[in-house]
């Protein structure tokens, strides 16, 4: 999703609901779009799931010379609202695949730690394949696991 607004927001909208995890975007050279972040944030945080994990990314980090918003003032937002953040570069591929890494690492650790559960609804997570599931339990789960009887 990006800063700028679209035409049709409440379109957009609809991409929220039951998300587990966004990368919110803005683009350093355009102070427009970091001015949109505020609006943005509330939408995923009202429209997904509560414990919605979200990475702040100024992107176009390759114009740097052309920024119009500072890391520090992206940083202090990022901070202000709990939000993870890195700068990354579309063009160059600069921390492109380190956000969406960063995003689901987040989401497996809470799953892990019990703060996300797969099998409630609205949680933003979902099994593929019902065999998955016996698959994917918390770690607390698989330590008590029964052993096979060796009779």
């Amino acid at each position: 999703m990006t800063g700028s607004p679209w035409p049709h927001r409440s379109v957009t909208r609809s991409y929220y609901r039951g998300a587990a995890g966004a990368l919110l975007v803005y683009d350093i050279t355009s102070r427009e779009t970091y001015n949109s972040l505020a609006a943005w944030l509330t939408d995923a945080r009202t429209l997904a799931s509560p414990n919605i994990v979200v990475i702040l990314c100024g992107n176009k980090k390759d114009l740097d010379p052309e920024r119009e918003v500072t890391f520090l003032e992206a940083s202090r937002f990022a901070q202000e609202n709990e939000l993870m953040f890195l700068e990354t570069s579309a063009l160059t591929g600069e921390n492109v695949e380190e956000a969406f890494l960063k995003c689901a690492r987040t989401i497996l650790n809470k799953i892990d730690s019990g703060e996300l559960d797969p099998e409630r609804m609205g949680s933003g997570i979902q099994y593929g394949d019902a065999s998955l599931r016996q698959l994917r339990q918390p770690r607390s789960a698989q330590a008590v696991a029964p052993q096979p009887c060796g009779c």
